[in-house]
């Protein structure tokens, strides 16, 4: 069982019961708040439980889970994910939700995307990790350079939100550009990697 361990936060893997509060988040709950900043420009199918279970159940990048649980007080607030842009660059593309808006604005979001990408360079011969967003979503954008990503491209009006145009944004990071993270030994042990 994967299981990094911040301050604040705890990253691990999905168990039943925490899909199933994702799987509300994401497809039922009328009043999700997320909806508004995480891609609110693209139209998602919405999967069964089933179908969306599998999915956390079956992606791997490399050899590492794509998608790894928030939890913080012992409740699950979101999640952190990856996806291949190019494999054979070894560019893959990350992200992060926070359901609960009880922990946002208090450092929960920094901290568990900083353990994400600190756990992907650990695990993995990744060349780049990196975001896509958009200009609109400005505590995204904020979080990203605050743990050394650069803007790396900016689409001027290519996203189209509440009847208004923003810019589109990716941001990413090198390996060698990388500070590693102060937890990155005893995320190391938690995952067995010594």
């Amino acid at each position: 069982m994967i299981e990094v361990k911040g301050r604040k936060v705890v990253l691990k893997e999905a168990t039943d019961k925490a899909i199933d509060e994702l799987y509300f988040w994401k497809y039922e709950d009328k009043e999700q708040e997320a909806k508004k900043w995480n891609g609110p420009y693209i139209i998602e199918e919405k999967l069964s439980k089933g179908d969306y279970e599998k999915t956390w159940r079956q992606q791997l990048i490399t050899a590492v889970p794509a998608s790894l649980v928030i939890t913080a007080d012992e409740k699950t607030i979101g999640y952190v994910g990856a996806y291949w842009v190019d494999p054979n660059t070894d560019w893959l593309e990350t992200g992060i939700v926070i359901y609960d808006k009880a922990y946002w604005d208090g450092g929960y979001g920094s901290e568990a995307y900083k353990l994400w990408i600190d756990f992907l360079f650990h695990h993995t011969h990744l060349h780049r990790l990196g975001m896509s967003t958009w200009s609109g979503n400005v505590r995204m954008i904020k979080v990203a350079e605050k743990l050394g990503m650069k803007e790396e491209a900016r689409i001027r009006e290519a996203r189209k939100v509440s009847d208004q145009y923003y810019d589109a944004v990716k941001m990413g990071v090198l390996r060698k550009e990388w500070r590693p993270f102060e937890h990155s030994k005893r995320i190391s042990r938690v995952w067995g990697d010594d």
